[in-house]
């Protein structure tokens, strides 16, 4: 019988001695790591954390953290991923709305110092009553170390597949951040449908740069990785060059990566001088893989299968795929096709189910589907079907072979550097400037991010415009770095519905066809 937990997964793996994570010059066998997750598992139940607690968890990609995942998936507590780059709005909201009763999070990352940032935040969720740091541990925390330290048996709750493992915040059309519950099985789903659909074995090595708080990160590296037996290369968090210099270091052969990563790695200066020999598989997801862009990771990894990947936080991980002997046309011009034993559909506005060659909305079914979102019963309700169909919000036509193409995105979303962003979200900030009317964007062409952000403001009557400079530091102080807007246009106005709301469809037409401001 297949194990139907993570922790029961972990388990199973570690009775071969096989390595697990490359960490520089270190090596973790799948039974050290499974020991090291079990002290951690020790450690949070002695400190009171019980099946279904939700524990927060922010850091950059290393064994630490991944052990703090298993170790609170072990006991049945529940991880709410939160990305190093949340600031005061981002984490006051979702450590809030998820009932969240502990912190893990690095010391500092990237430059900023998170001991010190939450020293003055706690106040503001006062539901969170422990903290633990990545590093060294103010007085009123407590270090990982410590945490892990525990000599106390290794609790292992009855854990279920259909219980909550995580919660991935993912903003909506409202502005509002919705936690998407993914459960043990639903993961589980995904990573051994992507395994078995492109053939990974335990002899594969696979670069694991992509964040960990996210299912690219967690499900398409990590999960697949470990129900194939197969190791993780870890890089803290991307760059061209330090990705680069894993791959030729620990042979890496599978690489999962955003488009924007390959345009980077690609385009880096050293990218010539290093063996990327080793690379059998490419996977991209985030958006389509671009002809142009194809034949150069074609050529840059001459060894390598390209694959377009595409999955949702909604889907637990990759639910769709290229298929292996798909032509490179075929990669450049489809998403793929549904993966595992998961169903995809086309619907109409009606929600008929519509003809192959027909633009609808696509839906997927399938053991990956989340659970919903966190205590969010009427936004769950408009998007998980009572049938278990779930809406994605993107539009898609589905050949006769199963192969679908994607049309555009019935949501406003863009995805910049393989981060998806919600306009609205950013016009909620934007709005709050107290010389700004109105704020409306658009997601545009970049040639290095795929998309980013062009926002037009319209100022108050009778005061000063606001400079772009302004409302960039303005954003920036406010919102996650990838959100903040690349380009803005103040214009004295946009275009409307008759109803008054600012009409999006006009907008984009508008900037395409004419003159900006």
């Amino acid at each position: 019988m297949r194990s139907t937990t993570i922790g029961t997964v972990l388990a199973e793996a570690a009775r071969d001695d096989r390595v697990f994570l490359r960490d520089g010059d270190r090596e973790i066998t799948y039974s050290g790591f499974d020991a090291l997750a079990g002290r951690v598992a020790a450690g949070l139940a002695a400190r009171g954390v019980r099946r279904g607690d939700r524990i927060g968890l922010m850091g950059l990609n290393t064994p630490q953290w991944l052990a703090a995942f298993f170790g609170a998936a072990r006991i049945g507590a529940v991880v709410v991923t939160l990305n190093v780059r949340y600031r005061e709005r981002e984490l006051a909201y979702m450590l809030g709305q998820s009932g969240a009763r502990m912190v893990i999070a690095a010391a500092e990352a990237g430059g900023f110092d998170f001991t010190g940032f939450f020293a003055g935040f706690r106040e503001q969720v006062p539901g969170v009553t422990d903290y633990v740091f990545f590093g060294a541990a103010p007085d009123w925390a407590v270090s990982f170390d410590e945490l892990a330290a525990s000599d106390g048996p290794a609790p292992r709750e009855a854990v279920s597949p259909d219980d909550p493992l995580m919660i991935l915040y993912t903003s909506g059309t409202t502005g509002r951040p919705k936690g998407a519950v993914i459960t043990h099985g639903g993961i589980l789903a995904s990573a051994r449908a992507q395994a078995a659909h492109c053939g990974m074995t335990s002899d594969d090595v696979l670069l694991g740069h992509l964040p960990f708080n996210h299912v690219g990160g967690i499900t398409c590296t990590v999960l697949a990785a470990m129900v194939s037996g197969a190791s993780v290369a870890l890089l803290p968090a991307f760059s061209p060059d330090g990705a680069l210099r894993a791959i030729e270091r620990h042979r890496v052969t599978w690489l999962n990566a955003v488009p924007t990563m390959y345009v980077m790695m690609l385009g880096h200066e050293g990218f010539a001088d290093r063996d990327t020999s080793s690379v059998r598989i490419c996977t991209a997801g985030g958006s389509n893989v671009e002809p142009a862009l194809a034949d150069a990771i074609r050529r840059g990894f001459p060894q390598a299968r390209l694959f377009g990947l595409y999955g949702l936080s909604e889907t637990s991980g990759a639910c769709v795929l290229s298929r292996p002997d798909d032509d490179p046309e075929t990669v450049s011009r489809t998403l793929g096709v549904v993966i595992g034993d998961f169903e995809a559909r086309v619907v109409g506005a009606d929600g008929a189910q519509l003809p192959a060659g027909q633009t609808g909305e696509l839906q997927i079914r399938g053991g990956c589907v989340a659970a919903g979102y966190w205590d969010m019963p009427a936004e769950t309700a408009e998007t998980f079907g009572a049938d278990g169909w779930l809406a994605t919000g993107d539009m898609v036509a589905m050949e006769p072979d199963g192969h679908l193409v994607l049309r555009g995105r019935k949501k406003e979303m863009y995805v910049s550097g393989g981060f998806n962003v919600y306009p609205v979200e950013i016009e909620n900030v934007l709005t709050a400037h107290p010389r700004v009317a109105m704020a409306a964007g658009i997601g545009v062409p970049d040639p290095v991010h795929g998309e980013v952000g062009r926002f037009y403001v319209v100022p108050r009557p009778g005061v000063e415009p606001p400079t772009e400079r302004e409302l960039t530091e303005y954003c920036r102080e406010r919102l996650a770095d990838y959100k903040v807007p690349r380009q803005f246009v103040i214009t004295e106005e946009v275009p409307l519905t008759p109803v008054g709301k600012i009409h999006k469809a006009a907008l984009r037409e508008r900037d395409l066809s004419g003159p900006r401001g």
